[in-house]
């Protein structure tokens, strides 16, 4: 029996080109230079292009039958949400950076130019590729020093969720943002979906007040993100009713693993960067952990209409940036204390002695360039949540994926504050 990694060594070289034309309708094609998106070139093989929220799809071009890329590693100015920008480093001017769809079977050319202080290399995580091409730098490949631009090329021949990142100074550069996803298609989908959502869930250490993240944190991480937005920044999912659904997470974070949770429905775990799960081999959960270094797909059926939280359930992460820091006063009784501390700081308040609940919207100040606890105006109340927080959004015949606002709750299907009739009728005594 041949292994994976005996079949790339094979024919991925040898035979690259032969793979990477697929029919003779996609060879002819690929006889031209024009520059075309991921999405649209999928479009054309039947397949369903990755929306990847608050982010964008790689563009390409077809040069004799090889898809080429280009991924330039740059300082970038980030929002994570509105009120917070950092200072960060991404790629082709965001983080995360763009995602990079291909099919399986393509042959990809990756040239990767170096605009950072330091040197770089770019390792394709979880792909199967030839040594040279791996991307660990002094191992695998010579640095990419500051100006230089190198070329990567492999055949890509197993569909699945993958990653890249860089192998040199890991800490540094994936902590200021050099992170990315990878979706390799199947040439003929054995489980197609109408909606296919890719998300890179990471963590950062920006001290309140500066732009630059610290990137030697190992504990206290104050920014949380999905495709490096915190809540209130998240774009949401929108699907039609009915609309089979796939979300690839991917996770480089520095140190945390993210149990992920999303309301309202049971899923199948589907997926990791290793391949897809035999269907006998799948379980359904309605939270999905996904490990540091990993990816983990799961796939649902929208067959229930709202507005759906999903989230990360460590519950330090759906807090944004300034709820990591000072002092612990719950239960603390404050009397007296106002006034006297008010004659040496004016304006001087007591909070959170009685919890947490109201920090969001209270409307004070905070420093420049930070961004409050957590949270944003929501449809009945506050939405108390920040950091990995994301809102599923499955509505009935809708004509676009543009955010539909708030969900309305049909008749007699929301939460009420009860009456004392209903609760005396109940025998509920109070």
């Amino acid at each position: 029996m041949i292994s994976r990694r005996n079949f790339v060594m094979g024919s991925g070289i040898a035979g690259g080109g032969l793979l990477a034309g697929g029919t003779a309708g996609a060879r002819q094609k690929a006889d031209t230079v024009d520059s075309i998106g991921s999405a649209a070139l999928i479009q054309e093989t039947g397949h369903t292009s990755v929306v990847t929220p608050n982010g964008v799809t790689l563009p390409f071009r077809m040069v004799e039958g090889v898809k080429v890329f280009h991924l330039i590693a740059e300082p970038v100015e980030h929002e994570f949400a509105p009120g917070l920008k950092g200072h960060c480093w991404g790629y082709n001017g965001r983080t995360s950076g763009p995602t990079i769809e291909a099919v399986e079977g393509d042959r990809v050319r990756i040239y990767v130019t170096n605009r950072l202080p330091e040197p770089t290399t770019v390792h394709w995580h979880g792909l199967i590729l030839p040594n040279g091409m791996d991307g660990v730098g002094g191992l695998n490949q010579p640095y990419i020093r500051p100006g230089e631009t190198f070329r990567y090329e492999f055949p890509v021949l197993y569909p699945g969720t993958f990653m890249y990142h860089p192998h040199v100074d890991e800490m540094t550069q994936m902590g200021m943002g050099l992170m990315g996803m990878i979706v390799v298609h199947e040439r003929n989908p054995a489980y197609p979906v109408d909606r296919d959502f890719a998300i890179m869930l990471s963590e950062w250490y920006v001290p309140i007040g500066a732009r630059r993240p610290d990137p030697r944190e190992m504990t206290d991480f104050n920014v949380l993100t999905l495709n490096s937005k915190a809540f209130p920044g998240t774009d949401p999912l929108v699907v039609r009713t009915g609309q089979r659904v796939r979300i690839r997470f991917g996770n480089l974070s520095a140190m945390d693993n993210h149990p992920i949770h999303l309301h309202g429905y049971s899923f199948r775990i589907v997926g990791t960067d290793g391949g897809r799960i035999a269907e006998t081999a799948q379980w359904p959960e309605t939270t999905v952990l996904v490990p540091v270094g990993s990816t983990r797909d799961i796939e649902f059926v929208a067959d229930a209409a709202g507005d759906w939280a999903m989230h990360c359930h460590f519950t330090h992460h759906i807090m944004n940036q300034m709820g990591h820091e000072g002092p612990n006063v719950i239960g603390l009784d404050p009397e007296g204390l106002d006034d006297r501390l008010r004659p040496l700081l004016p304006g001087y308040m007591t909070m959170g002695q009685s919890g947490m609940s109201g920090m969001g919207h209270m409307g004070m100040s905070v420093p420049e360039n930070s961004i409050p606890m957590k949270g944003a105006p929501g449809k009945h109340d506050y939405l108390d949540m920040g950091g990995m927080f994301t809102v599923l959004k499955v509505r009935d015949d809708i004509a676009s994926y543009e955010d539909p606002g708030w969900y309305e709750n049909p008749p007699g299907t929301l939460t009420r504050q009860a009456s004392s009739e209903e609760l005396e009728a109940d025998g509920i005594s109070l």
